[in-house]
């Protein structure tokens, strides 16, 4: 009978989770979530999140994602549910994904469940949680072992980056700007971590959080020895009020990355790695620069 059971599963003629074991896994919100089986249909409401998914091989899996997803190429083409902000309910059920995946941060958690939907939540602030990401999301899937691999690939290249920074840098101070309202990446972020593994300062300390809300004028009092931010943001910086007298802003001491690079800086998730390898071409150049 089992033997009847189980090749009659293998040819298609049974569900999956006929035959596989439940998961369960705590979210990061300290919930337990339990499922049937490893998740055959999955919605992720956050970039990262959907690379996450994909580099633990279940890219396959995804059947619609946030709409600022475009990493790796096979997602574009996916549906596109809106944001933290206004994810669209209604074609998220519609989609009757086994799980959905978010961040605490999205606004539709709740109402989500409410309708009977797994939603899986997953934090990123910093380098542990997104390591414990990884893992959750890889025991989800049902390939565990496959985080322990990513993040291998994450340190490997964080090592590489950290050894290509010149000691004429290390211990400079570094203002990251997230966006043009003058959020900033503090020392507990996940970059303010990166930045301390390639051995830079941050005039950003631990007690205001990973990503806090500068008042313009702490950061012309921090006087931070280099600013990196979006080559948009870069451009903006010489005018504002009180920024130029800056020595970073007067003598062009800055990272002004593209849009395509400062995506890999600001995900956390599988590409940190490579984020980390920017970072640190960048702060080589400074220096080259310099002498």
């Amino acid at each position: 009978m089992i033997r009847r059971f189980l090749i009659a599963a293998l040819a298609g003629a049974l569900p999956l989770w006929a035959v596989a074991a439940p998961v369960t896994v705590p979210d990061h919100r300290g919930r337990t979530l339990t499922l049937p089986a490893p998740p055959q249909r999955i919605v992720t409401l956050m970039p990262s999140l959907t690379e996450g998914v994909c580099a633990l091989g279940g890219c396959a899996r995804l059947v619609g994602t946030d709409r600022f997803s475009n990493v790796p190429a096979e997602v574009l083409a996916l549906p596109k549910l809106g944001g933290l902000e206004d994810a669209q309910v209604e074609r998220i059920v519609a989609l009757k994904p086994d799980v959905v995946i978010v961040a605490p941060s999205a606004r539709i958690i709740d109402r989500l469940e409410q309708l009977g939907l797994k939603v899986l939540v997953i934090d990123s602030n910093n380098h542990a949680e997104v390591q414990r990401g990884l893992e959750t999301i890889a025991k989800v899937l049902g390939t565990p072992d496959r985080a322990a691999v990513a993040w291998a690939a994450i340190e490997r290249d964080m090592k590489t980056a950290a050894e290509g920074v010149p000691a004429g840098v290390r211990g400079q101070r570094v203002y990251f700007e997230v966006d043009g309202s003058s959020y900033a990446a503090g020392r507990s972020s996940f970059i303010g971590e990166t930045l301390t593994r390639l051995g830079m300062g941050n005039i950003v300390g631990p007690e205001f959080g990973p990503f806090p809300k500068l008042n313009p004028e702490f950061v012309v009092r921090a006087q931070p020895d280099i600013l990196m931010a979006s080559a948009r943001n870069v451009e903006a910086m010489p005018a504002r009020p009180g920024w130029g007298t800056l020595k970073s802003v007067q003598q062009r001491r800055w990272c002004s990355f593209p849009a395509d690079q400062y995506e890999f800086l600001i995900r956390p998730g599988p590409r940190m790695g490579e984020a980390a390898l920017i970072l640190a071409h960048c702060l080589a150049g400074l220096d080259k620069a310099r002498r």
